[in-house]
């Protein structure tokens, strides 16, 4: 397994990344994730959509309840041909309750819990804790990967602007 050791930090503490690092250009690699009511998705099942995949550490902090209530109000305004997923390794019923209590409605939450398949095949693990980096891939409707962002301090918010823009620039 690749590991890109020292790639973010968290609290100024550095840590490794488990895959690759992913590119502007590429593909975007498939994952088997866990939906809120046990069901199985890939990539495959967003085929044709503009996609923001955002990974989180856990919803259940406050960097990332602030990220996931933002890009829910964003895809509010969003049309039919574009989706925000946003992935972490929390159990799809922490996820569904979580999103209950906190009336997220437009972003879908998704759990890698199982197989980890989108921290691996992302490079957003994180080896020493086993949580997901905070990070945003927009892959166009061909699959393509057109824009990264890799939050270099697990604590920081992610750039919204540069996310929203490229979700934008995908679906049209």
């Amino acid at each position: 397994m690749h590991e890109r050791p020292e790639a973010i930090t968290m609290r100024g503490n550095p840590l490794t990344l488990l895959g690759p690092e992913i590119r502007i250009g590429q593909k975007a690699p498939d994952f088997s994730l866990v939906t809120n009511d046990m069901g199985a998705v890939t990539l495959a099942d967003y085929a044709g959509l503009a996609l923001a995949l955002v990974s989180v550490p856990s919803l259940d902090t406050p960097v990332c309840a602030v990220e996931t209530r933002r890009f829910n109000a964003e895809a509010a305004k969003l049309g039919a041909g574009v989706r925000i997923l946003t992935i972490s390794m929390d159990l799809p019923f922490a996820q569904k309750r979580w999103c209950g209590a906190m009336g997220i409605d437009k972003v879908e939450t998704l759990s890698d819990h199982r197989e980890a398949s989108f921290g691996l095949n992302y490079g957003v693990l994180i080896k020493e804790l086993r949580l997901l980096a905070r990070a945003v891939f927009v892959v166009d409707k061909a699959g393509t990967v057109t824009y990264t962002e890799l939050v270099k301090e697990v604590g920081d918010e992610p750039f919204y602007a540069g996310t929203l823009t490229a979700l934008a620039q995908a679906a049209s």
